[in-house]
């Protein structure tokens, strides 16, 4: 087992999975402190490093597209101080950064998980029930309702129609957008078989958000419900394999060799993700060069 304990917060990888907790220091974010401890297993990462500076250094984890709700709520607007996969680290700690990241990327290496996409969730998304108040309303999330309730901030065309409840099966897509420069943030739920193209402002189906402290709370319950949609890879049109006497059976000899390609592809792909060293590489290449001799 290796532990990092800093103000920011503490990581333990135990080689199984990667238990991240924030700090209880004034400068954790809100939403880190919100969503709490995190237990991200191997399999859902796809890389790891770590940013020198010149009096902190930064840990960084890369996940696997798809592994992660909140990633995907999100859409990879989460600014640094919110982002749960990353860790500052001071200066006289980083030696044990260092064997923080060559620990998880061996491990990665020798349980030869893969950096491609998933088709489901890893991790399981915050936990319920949840609420937020930001912006023009409090978006409440039970697991199964995502209850909307409007504040005097509301517009009337909006809050007229009173609090809005939407069952999570009704509803289609969920994203949460921050607020940047002059423009205004929202979360926003599409409803299933009721588009709309309405300004989150006048949308009910809406928070709007106006850059506040509170504001990247709300994508604890993008996140939330996110978990309990179908997952994205779901919609992915996957092509009709071809009759199995249309194809030519490939001998043991090709599947071995194909086998091997693209162990040499994915090799590729960890070293040019950095989940791989140089010499990791260049020894796990010649491995399999000699294999295909």
């Amino acid at each position: 087992m290796v532990e990092i304990i800093q103000k920011d917060g503490t990581w333990v990888f135990d080689g199984d999975a990667l238990r991240l907790t924030p700090g209880r220091d004034k400068n954790v974010s809100l939403l880190r402190k919100a969503l709490g401890e995190l237990v991200v297993p191997l399999g859902a990462l796809a890389g790891i490093s770590f940013e020198h500076g010149r009096k902190t250094g930064r840990l960084r984890l890369r996940l696997r597209d798809g592994a992660d709700p909140l990633l995907h709520a999100a859409g990879g607007r989460l600014t640094e101080p919110h982002d749960p996969y990353q860790l500052i680290v001071d200066s006289d700690r980083y030696g044990v950064a260092e064997y923080v990241v060559d620990e998880v990327r061996n491990a990665l290496l020798l349980d030869q998980v893969p950096s491609d996409p998933v088709s489901q969730y890893l991790l399981p998304g915050p936990a319920v029930p949840l609420s937020a108040a930001a912006g023009d309303g409090t978006a409440s999330f039970d697991g199964e309702q995502v209850r909307l309730e409007w504040n005097w901030k509301t517009e009337d065309a909006k809050s007229a129609a009173g609090t809005r409840v939407l069952a999570v099966t009704d509803i289609a897509a969920v994203e949460w957008h921050p607020a940047a420069g002059l423009e205004n943030g929202h979360l926003r739920f599409t409803v299933k078989n009721a588009p709309t193209k309405a300004p989150p402002k006048y949308d009910p189906n809406s928070v709007e958000l106006w850059g506040f402290k509170k504001d990247p709370l709300m994508a604890l319950v993008a996140a939330a419900v996110q978990a309990r949609l179908p997952h994205p890879a779901a919609a992915t049109d996957v092509r009709q394999p071809e009759p199995e006497d249309a194809r030519p059976l490939p001998s043991a000899a090709e599947d071995d060799h194909d086998a091997l390609l693209r162990r040499l592809r994915e090799l590729g792909e960890l070293h040019r993700s950095g989940v791989l060293t140089d010499e990791e590489f260049t020894l796990a290449k010649q491995a399999v060069l000699k294999r295909m001799q």
